[in-house]
């Protein structure tokens, strides 16, 4: 359980084409394959970040759920919240269905429980969550791949704001790490 002490801290984490797109136009993203290119400098890694702490969930869009389970289901027993307004079928007991207010979810559901939740897709559901003032930092890993057209995760995420710069990571995959904070937000 969450302490007054303890903030929570909301982290969009994405990975995205070096022209700014989350997924193909088909919601495809088979360009995340890696190629096994290795770039001299950079530092060992796949350009994945790990959420660091025992006290942490993931929330996501309904088709990241589904195209997450087709991968193997990558989180693993982390408690997950599954933003949707459709019918799905649960297929692991970390899974939660939530449709409602975001907002609400955050601060009512998710920070008396965890200090990290990571945001971890649909481009829709980060845009909401970036246009109502709920996201703290931001991971932006850059693939080196160009894609022409697709979904962009900043497409319509609301007015302007700006955010500063707390860590690079560039990876010998040619990946690179972008980390931003909220002013709003004490680190």
């Amino acid at each position: 359980m969450q302490t007054d002490l303890m903030k929570h801290k909301v982290i969009l984490h994405v990975v995205a084409s070096l022209d700014g797109f989350i997924a193909r136009n088909d919601n495809s993203v088979s360009w995340l394959d890696d190629t096994g290119d290795i770039y001299e400098r950079g530092v060992a890694g796949n350009g994945e970040e790990e959420a660091g702490e025992d006290n942490y969930c993931f929330v996501l869009g309904s088709r990241t759920y589904e195209h997450a389970l087709q991968l193997g289901w990558p989180y693993g027993d982390t408690p997950t919240f599954v933003v949707t307004h459709r019918q799905l079928q649960s297929a692991r007991q970390s899974v939660e269905f939530y449709s409602g207010d975001l907002k609400r979810l955050v601060d009512e559901i998710l920070a008396p429980r965890f200090r990290n939740i990571w945001l971890v897709g649909g481009a829709r559901l980060c845009q909401d969550f970036l246009s109502l003032g709920l996201v703290d930092e931001i991971r932006l890993s850059i693939m080196p791949v160009l894609l022409g057209s697709g979904l962009s995760l900043f497409g319509n995420a609301g007015s302007e704001t700006r955010w500063r710069l707390k860590d690079v990571i560039a990876y010998k995959t040619g990946i690179v790490e972008l980390v931003y904070g909220s002013y709003g937000h004490p680190d």
